[in-house]
């Protein structure tokens, strides 16, 4: 894998931290920071747990996973980042700026690393990216916001209605397709993968859900948001 000033440009425009930044924009700001760029081969880490987290992140090519790896083994996926997505951007200015989970690439993956002193250096130079990054950082709150409500709801159609509920307000369409697969929404959600099955089999017997696979058509809106206020 062979990475050139070209492809990180390419990769930043997906970036919401140089949103609206042209790509002399972007690569005017290259050559006024320092950064690196690290190959990861598949199924290697880019971080471990705990592990200091004094650089930002994001993914020029490839795929990565934050996972949390418990002590038999299992591994439990919390997001998985594409190009132009960033980690480490809620926690390098933490007290503790330590990584909460296990940052893995699922394929060979080429990521940008930007200190967090030229982070500092760029957002005082460029008043796009601070607002991008404050943006960045608005978005990973209320992301966090919604996991925790969404976990929350005591049943598993409460948390599957509540999942399907924010797609559709992202995708604008009451056929939306899922961008993760049954597996991931299970962690996601937080309950066994064959019990989510059997509940969106159930949903789909009574007229709430059609499904094929990965894509879903929600029947009514009202009745699915009905069923989080029970």
């Amino acid at each position: 894998m062979k990475i050139n000033e070209e492809n990180i440009i390419s990769a930043l425009k997906f970036s919401i931290i140089f949103k609206d930044l042209e790509g002399e924009e972007i690569k005017e700001i290259l050559n006024f920071i320092n950064y690196k760029v690290e190959i990861y081969d598949k199924g290697e880490a880019l971080a471990i747990e705990e592990d200091d987290c004094n650089n930002l992140g994001i993914v020029i090519q490839g795929k990565v996973e934050p996972q949390k790896i418990f002590s038999s083994g299992k591994a439990i996926t919390i997001d998985r980042l594409e190009k132009g997505s960033t980690f480490g951007e809620a926690i390098i200015f933490s007290k503790t700026h330590t990584y909460p989970a296990t940052i893995m690439s699922i394929e060979k993956t080429a990521v940008i690393l930007i200190p967090k002193s030229e982070i500092i250096k760029l957002c005082a130079h460029n008043n796009k990216v601070l607002n991008n990054f404050m943006a960045v950082l608005s978005n990973k709150i209320l992301m966090l916001n919604r996991r925790v409500k969404t976990l929350s709801y005591q049943s598993i159609r409460q948390k599957i209605c509540s999942y399907l509920l924010f797609i559709y307000e992202n995708q604008k369409s009451q056929l939306i397709k899922l961008p993760i697969s049954r597996k991931e929404m299970a962690e996601y959600l937080g309950v066994p993968r064959p019990s989510l099955s059997r509940e969106m089999i159930n949903m789909q017997d009574e007229g709430l859900i059609e499904f094929d696979k990965n894509i879903i058509k929600i029947m009514d809106i009202e009745v699915l948001e009905d069923i989080l206020s029970e």
